[in-house]
């Protein structure tokens, strides 16, 4: 699974920092995030995706090696 964490901080102004502390996690949980190596629970992801500005399936994308695309 890739996500557009760090795409969509930056249209936002927002650090690795303010974005752990609106979703009340350490940095390097975002940091992690980001590099694909933590996959989140449904609720942090819903966490992120409502600070980002998106939904889950914005911020959250399915790569086809990895069980295809969704339908």
């Amino acid at each position: 699974m890739r996500n557009r964490i760090r795409e969509l901080r930056a249209r936002h102004d927002m650090t690795q920092a303010d974005l752990a502390m609106k979703v009340k996690v350490r940095r390097e949980t975002v940091v992690y995030l980001e590099a694909g190596k933590y996959n989140p629970s449904l609720r942090l992801a819903h966490d992120v995706a409502a600070a980002l500005g998106a939904t889950i399936d914005e911020v959250f994308l399915w790569d086809d090696e990895e069980g295809g695309e969704k339908e």
